[in-house]
């Protein structure tokens, strides 16, 4: 038997054909940089081609026989995901729970049965994707199993308004990132430019801290925009792109890239609304920027926080019987569904709504830029762990379906808000009360967003460094350090909101910090504020 690859497949065999009588993308050539577009197809991959040709000899592909695989089979429990089930861990146990084994050699039993033979085209056109398959190379754009349910996915979620879209798979978003910087920014002066001029990402003010140390090595600046509780300020993004000085900047040329968390923003919660979506694409649109959509939390939709715990558990409680219709139809507008350019790389990852140690996503973006994403990945990480493919194709499509996605996820924001509240509870009780010697100022305060649904892990804590007893001789990164400092020595850790800064060499004109509650109990989510307030209560000497 020809040992069985992963197959070619891209999204166009599995979109609906009436994508076809949309628009074209438009190219992104002059946005490209000259690494990405020096780049071709691998010769050994476009040899594979031809190895369903039916009687066909492989001695030319290093593609090792399943035989020699020591793994034989695999096997793990899941929630069923059925209307009207959990997805806690005695839902997964017997015998409401989900049994899912994988063989060796099931595609081959199948084409067999249905055949009589088990020629490779057989094996690779079956529904089954087993161990022979998975535990050998694959082709970067993925699995055609797992590559079908994204591409549905997407469908589903953003039914974006172009003809030429396209997915692949990921190694998760942070890989992804890193390539997607590499396509389309450059360190050096580009064609055009005269050379003097390197590239540069815009973003906002507080950004991912990963995604700015992303960018930095590869020598392309950054620069924030200001924000407020929607996330980033479009009128702020056009006003620094129109007035854009490249000589002021330090040769920086006008930045045609912009990088941006618009649910749940990364450090700071916000969510950008409906309407301000629509702005920022337009102010791209006018100063022709292309969109990084990074969008980790998008469906941890909760409602808003409106006082204590018990509060929030009932509105948790009113929400049990939504249906997933409502659910879906709850969800923002994407950039995706907005984009009519072809002019946005959205991308999507496991980690935040599964589990991260998959190290799997995916990204949809037009068939130009997927395909230059394809053409790195062939020659840098080759695509994601065929195993974990396997796994989760097993469980969001074959186990749980669409449907069964949206219930889990469902799940997992009422999860969520729970934890929330209970953060939110011991702030009000631990932190509020906290006043400054003398005026008796506010120390901490912190907006939560009162959007109809928010998507949000974190939560940012703002403290006020001017009533702080040393304001006129320490700087705010000095008292920042100090508090930080009396964090770790009463036992809590949080995040300086000093390291989540687009541009460190402008100064502070606020001091922050971020709190996640993503992971911890309940008990140690109320210990971690009140140790937080003691810090606080040190540094500030009351």
């Amino acid at each position: 038997m020809v040992a069985p690859t992963a197959s070619y497949s891209d999204s166009d065999m599995f979109k609906d054909p009436a994508y076809k009588n949309k628009p074209k993308a438009r190219r992104w050539d002059n946005h490209l940089s000259p690494e990405a577009l020096s780049r071709q197809p691998p010769v050994l991959k476009q040899a594979i081609q031809h190895l369903g040709k039916p009687g066909l000899v492989s001695l030319g592909g290093g593609i090792p026989t399943p035989s020699n695989f020591p793994i034989h089979s695999l096997s793990f429990r899941v929630p069923s995901g059925a209307p009207g089930s959990g997805f806690s861990e005695a839902d997964a146990a017997p015998p409401a729970g989900r049994e899912i084994v994988v063989g060796k050699y099931d595609a081959s039993v199948v084409a067999t049965a249905r055949g009589g033979s088990t020629s490779r085209q057989q094996v690779e056109e079956s529904p089954y994707y087993d161990l022979s398959i998975a535990l050998n190379y694959s082709q970067s754009v993925g699995a055609a199993q797992l590559l079908r349910w994204v591409t549905e996915h997407a469908e589903l979620v953003s039914d974006p308004p172009y003809a030429d879209w396209r997915c692949s798979l990921t190694i998760g978003s942070t890989g992804a990132l890193e390539q997607a910087f590499r396509m389309l920014l450059c360190a050096g002066g580009r064609p055009g430019t005269g050379g003097e001029h390197v590239d540069s990402v815009i973003t906002e003010e507080f950004s991912f801290a990963t995604a700015l140390e992303t960018a930095r090595p590869l020598g392309v600046r950054v620069y924030g925009v200001p924000m407020d509780g929607q996330g980033l300020i479009p009128e702020a993004l056009d006003e620094i792109l129109t007035g854009w000085d490249a000589t002021a900047r330090g040769g920086a040329r006008k930045p045609h890239v912009l990088y941006t968390v618009p649910s749940g923003q990364n450090p700071t919660g916000a969510t950008q609304g409906p309407q301000r979506r629509r702005d920022v694409y337009a102010v791209c649109q006018k100063h022709d920027v292309y969109i990084i959509e990074d969008e980790p939390y998008y469906f941890l939709h909760m409602p808003p926080y409106e006082g204590s715990r018990r509060a929030g558990r009932e509105q948790q409680d009113q929400g049990q019987d939504q249906d997933i219709d409502a659910f879906a139809a709850s969800l923002a507008p994407t950039y995706l569904s907005l984009d009519v350019d072809g002019r946005v790389m959205r991308m999507d990852s496991f980690s935040k709504i599964v589990v991260p140690g998959s190290r799997l996503g995916w990204i949809t973006a037009s068939q130009q830029i997927v395909e230059q994403y394809v053409r790195h990945a062939e020659c840098a990480s080759q695509g994601p762990s065929g195993i974990s493919q396997l796994v989760l194709h097993k469980l969001v499509d074959e186990t749980w379906g669409h449907d069964g996605f949206l219930r889990w996820l469902m799940h997992l924001a009422k999860e969520y808000s729970t934890r929330r509240g209970i953060l939110l509870d011991a702030c009000e009780r631990e932190l509020r009360v906290l006043k400054g010697r003398g005026d008796g100022a506010e120390l901490v305060k912190w907006v939560v967003p009162k959007a109809p649904l928010v998507s949000c892990a974190q939560l940012w804590l703002e403290v006020n460094h001017a009533a702080h007893p040393d304001a006129s001789t320490k700087s705010i990164l000095q008292i920042e350090e100090e508090i930080y400092n009396a964090c770790i020595a009463n036992g809590v850790l949080v995040c300086r909101g000093s390291w989540f800064r687009a541009e460190p060499d402008v100064p502070l004109s606020g001091m922050f910090f971020r709190t996640t509650y993503a992971a911890s109990s309940e008990e140690n989510m109320v210990k971690g504020i009140e140790r937080f307030g003691q810090a606080v209560r040190e540094s500030f000497r009351i």
